[in-house]
């Protein structure tokens, strides 16, 4: 085995070992709302999980930019709601194209295809293409320091208030996701994506 502290390492070392290992990672894609300009910022984030299901919440990391939060994590903080969408192989090319650093006064969707659709419960926007979408209020915002001090990291909790998921996604009947007809996309490590593969079954022991 080869033994590394995690100290001797740079910032973009401890990056590509973590993201090269941690695999494959989900793919929020999240839209939020400016609370001075009304901008729509939408971006991808493979650093998100589920946190519990009693109440639903989710956990992003956003990590900043010589210490400047970016825009998501302002708006998410500000507005105190944001909307996470699933990523999947009919809109990845799509959203991978919002990962491109704007200012803050301009949205990333301009440089898309997709369209936005208002929200049941919260006032920030969803994407209309997306087959599944969580709309969120933030519950808890906390920060991470570096060894210098500064704020690298900002975590957003939020609970899930309202879902939206297409009908041919969703066995109503047995409460299923129909996991294959999403069609999810992961990230790996680089700019390698991985579709969902072969699946099988391990009963979990009782």
């Amino acid at each position: 085995m080869i033994r590394i502290r995690p100290e001797e390492l740079s910032a973009k070392d401890n990056y590509k070992l973590l993201t090269g290992t941690i695999v494959p990672r989900p793919i929020a894609f999240v839209t939020t709302l400016s609370t001075v300009n009304q901008i729509v910022n939408a971006a991808p984030f493979s650093y998100f999980n589920i946190i519990s299901s009693t109440p639903p919440r989710l956990s992003i990391s956003v990590q900043r930019v010589n210490g400047n939060m970016k825009d998501t994590a302002r708006n998410a903080v500000e507005r105190g709601e944001f909307v996470v969408h699933v990523s999947n192989e009919d809109m990845i090319e799509e959203i991978n194209k919002t990962a491109a650093s704007l200012d803050p006064d301009e949205s990333e969707l301009d440089l898309t295809q997709l369209h936005t659709v208002d929200s049941t419960h919260i006032s920030v926007p969803g994407i209309k293409e997306a087959p599944i979408r969580f709309e969120c209020k933030l519950e808890k915002h906390l920060t991470f320091n570096g060894e210098d001090g500064k704020i690298t990291a900002d975590l957003l909790i939020g609970q899930i208030v309202y879902y939206h998921i297409a009908d041919d996604l969703y066995d109503q009947d047995k409460g299923y996701i129909l996991v294959d007809k999403v069609k999810p996309v992961s990230r790996l490590a680089g700019n390698t994506y991985a579709k969902l593969g072969e699946l099988f079954s391990i009963k979990r022991p009782t």
